[in-house]
């Protein structure tokens, strides 16, 4: 413990010394990135501290706006997908300049484009755009006119251009003439990223004033959450966009006006069973897990009220299926979350053959009832639903071992060895449109959790996922791929291959001398609307 306080102080100071050293503007917004940023090409951003960076200085011709969650304008007054997909039309705005000076145009749309689609550059924004494998064909028809033609459908075109940073093909710079409010001044590896504003930043608000009103952003590298905690409370930082519940809530006691909680987010905590054929569990017990009565007892077992009340002191939702309901479009509204039944749930494995004898279930064959669950250590949060978990089954006779294994050995039980009874993960969502979730779906798929890679789907109700999810993939029609993906989550709660049990809510801080600052649950939650962030006048005298 001595240790680590020394440890901690040693951060502290060299963190005060850190700020100290760095002359700061008076109307600088400043928090922290939680790693070194990988790199400042918007085609190879595959880090959330890059993402960052690219959110803030990257111009893009269509932005999703993160609180209504509709597409808007931006390089691009207007655009137009082909009804097959294959092509979207963009018309450009007129006038705009890059950072540097140069001259935005056609040009640099389709620079941007080659580059991006390059197999060598392994560009994971342009991944999301490979929807077959023939080339990408760009048309500029005119200086702020162009096409670009895929080789195959690529459904929601538009929006994808919303992870798309414009480059220059003229300019000297590269990555560092940017089209977006910020630009990049000045990087200390290790210590922080200073970004001043975009002097020739095209958006102006409804007063014609030209934005971004902020004159800078220092990001600061931070891995350590304590220190940041602590520089936030002591007002060295304005906001943390992300901030875990214990944080949270030390937060709230002392500074209650700073945190904001902005819902259920994308994000989603689940428990599924070990279904893999020849995986190395008892074959009785694989006959559990395989069974949709089972597993649908052991849901109606669980109380989902509780581990979002307990375990995330009331910052999260009874989970329902597949998709958090914060994902305005494609919740499937008629699902409810699973109630807490456990009466129901031992009626269910009664009609399956289960009977309970001096307080312990027993299948048919007589077998005790019992499983292991594994989960990261480490991961608090998980550890603690494991154990109520634990004794929510235990009350209708099921016994069960939690198991906390550190993360590259629990991937290696899980995806590689199948040496595993169950499991409680979650999936962080970034991504709206159910495509992102092709690779979980699909039998075929590596990440099919329950039982992955399957060469011919293993039930009729996979089967039917199967179809489904490609026919709203192929799908140009909205309302016809909704209503595939509906079906989808419906399949999903009926058989309960995952169990879903919370939606995390979104929790950030963000300092009361912050103007403009509206939370929300997608990415980034707290700075989404950067350039119309201000800071109080008394914030800016006494910086």
């Amino acid at each position: 413990m001595i240790c680590r306080r020394i440890f901690l102080r040693i951060l502290i100071t060299l963190s005060l010394l850190a700020a100290i050293a760095s002359a700061q503007n008076a109307n600088e917004l400043r928090f922290c990135l939680r790693a070194e940023p990988k790199t400042f090409d918007p085609a190879k951003v595959d880090d959330d501290a890059s993402l960052a960076i690219r959110y803030l200085t990257g111009g893009v011709l269509v932005r999703v706006n993160r609180q209504t969650q509709a597409l808007e304008p931006g390089l691009a007054e207007s655009w137009k997908a082909s009804k097959d997909g294959r092509e979207i039309t963009f018309k450009l705005r007129s006038g705009v300049r890059f950072s540097d000076g140069t001259a935005f145009s056609a040009v640099d749309v389709a620079y941007t484009v080659s580059r991006l689609m390059d197999p060598a550059l392994h560009s994971s924004t342009g991944d999301a755009f490979r929807s077959g494998n023939g080339t990408v064909a760009t048309r500029i028809l005119g200086p702020n006119h162009i096409s670009v033609t895929f080789s195959a459908p690529v459904i929601g075109i538009a929006a994808l251009f919303d992870q798309v940073g414009i480059m220059s093909s003229l300019s000297p710079k590269k990555e560092a003439a940017v089209l977006g409010p910020f630009m990049v001044s000045e990087y200390k590896p290790g210590s922080s990223v200073l970004l001043k504003r975009n002097p020739n930043y095209w958006k102006k608000d409804a007063q014609g004033r030209p934005l971004p009103y902020l004159d800078s952003i220092r990001l600061d590298i931070q891995p350590n959450r304590d220190v940041e905690a602590l520089r936030f409370r002591r007002g060295e930082l304005d906001l943390i966009n992300s901030i875990d519940t214990e944080y949270y809530d030390r937060l709230a006691a002392s500074s209650p006006s700073a945190v904001h909680d902005a819902g259920a987010s994308l994000d989603s905590e689940f428990l599924w069973f070990n279904q893999v054929a020849n995986a190395p569990i008892p074959e009785y017990k694989r006959n559990w897990f395989r069974s949709t009565n089972f597993r649908r007892a052991v849901s109606e077992a669980i109380n989902r009220a509780d581990l979002s009340r307990v375990v995330f002191n009331g910052h999260a939702q009874p989970g329902v299926g597949p998709v958090s309901p914060a994902n305005k479009f494609w919740f499937n509204s008629k699902l409810r979350a699973q109630s807490y039944a456990p009466d129901a749930a031992l009626q269910r494995l009664q009609a399956d053959g289960f009977t309970r004898q001096n307080g312990s279930l027993r299948d048919k064959g007589g077998n005790a009832v019992e499983f292991s669950i594994v989960t990261n250590a480490g991961n608090k949060s998980r550890e603690r639903m494991a154990v109520m978990i634990q004794e929510d089954l235990g009350k209708i006779g099921i016994k069960v071992n939690v198991v906390t294994l550190d993360f590259p050995s629990l991937l290696e039980r899980i995806a590689q060895k199948f040496n595993y009874e169950a499991a409680v993960l979650g999936f962080q969502n970034v991504d709206l449109d159910p495509n992102g979730q092709m690779n979980i779906w699909l039998s075929s798929a590596e990440d099919h959790a329950w039982n992955p890679q399957q060469k011919s789907p293993e039930t009729a109700w996979e089967a039917e996922i199967d179809r489904l999810m490609r026919a709203q993939a192929s799908g140009m029609d909205p309302k016809k791929r909704k209503a595939a993906f509906d079906r989808v989550q419906e399949i999903v709660v009926e058989q309960a291959p995952f169990l879903y049990l919370v939606n995390k809510d979104a929790l950030s801080a963000v300092s009361t001398s912050v103007e403009g600052a509206t939370p929300v649950i997608l990415s980034p939650q707290t700075y989404w609307n950067a350039e119309r962030l201000t800071l109080r006048s008394n914030a800016q005298a006494s910086r």
